[in-house]
């Protein structure tokens, strides 16, 4: 009796590892299978853009709350997540206007009094208040859904090397300018935009060149300025650099956010 279960012990213990085996061996299939399906899903656009996020901010854009100045007007963007917060706030005489898109949903207010407000102007108010925060915040948009990215080419500017990527719009979830074309020049060392440019079709259209300076990290989060330069209609947005070298485009303005503070502290 006592050799059969001993027996019977060394027939589970035998069982017991051949399942283990088949459990461990499992688990290797689908972490290699994991690995290469990123690979495939994951184009070369895609991999630089998500160093570029990451080296902007990356984790920390989820839940970022800070202020800042443009152009004389206070802007606020709180994200939590998949939902987010902007404000804007200015003065026009004596009436203060404060708008604020919550997830898409927007309100103004005029001393602190709910507007009734049209759609054709919540549509202008929203795009212009959206458009600030999306600027300020590069690339953290950089991945949404509506977004189509393209790797170019690797180029060459003022002796630095860089990553150019195009991004475009799809109609559904890409705002009221989905048909404009970006090309972002991502520096191979730092991860980082140092040069977008881009075509838009409002206002008879144009092309603008831009070029970052003044970049300073704020509590892990980069924030950038940029010249803006006007640059000659019917120019391929990949040229643009050869003219940026050569001293042949016109600065137009410049964007700056001033007096950046996170909120959270």
């Amino acid at each position: 009796m006592r050799k059969i279960n001993n027996l019977a012990i060394v027939f589970l213990v035998l069982l017991s590892a051949c399942n283990n085996k088949q459990k461990d061996d499992e688990q290797n299939n689908v972490e290699v299978t994991s690995e290469v399906i990123e690979e495939v899903v994951l184009s070369k656009a895609d991999k630089v853009i998500n160093a570029t996020i990451k080296a902007h901010g990356g984790e920390l854009y989820k839940t970022a709350n800070f202020s800042f100045v443009f152009r004389s007007k206070q802007y606020h963007f709180e994200n939590n997540n998949e939902n987010y917060k902007y404000t804007v706030e200015f003065k026009n005489k004596d009436t203060i206007v404060k708008d604020i898109v919550t997830n898409g949903k927007f309100e103004r207010y005029i001393n602190e009094v709910l507007q009734n407000t049209n759609e054709k102007d919540v549509k202008k108010y929203t795009e212009a208040l959206n458009s600030v925060i999306y600027f300020a915040t590069l690339p953290y948009k950089l991945n949404d859904v509506s977004v189509n990215k393209k790797y170019i080419e690797e180029t060459t500017i003022r002796n630095q090397e860089y990553h150019v990527v195009e991004v475009t719009f799809n109609q559904e979830g890409g705002g009221e300018d989905f048909d404009d074309e970006f090309h972002y020049w991502i520096n191979k060392k730092t991860n980082k935009i140092d040069y977008l440019a881009y075509i838009y079709k409002v206002n008879d259209g144009g092309i603008r060149f831009r070029e970052a300076y003044n970049t300073r990290v704020v509590d892990g989060v980069t924030f950038q300025d940029y010249i803006n330069y006007e640059a000659p209609i019917n120019i391929p947005l990949k040229d643009l650099p050869k003219l940026f070298e050569a001293k042949k485009l016109k600065e137009v303005s410049r964007i700056e956010t001033e007096h950046v503070i996170n909120k959270t502290k």
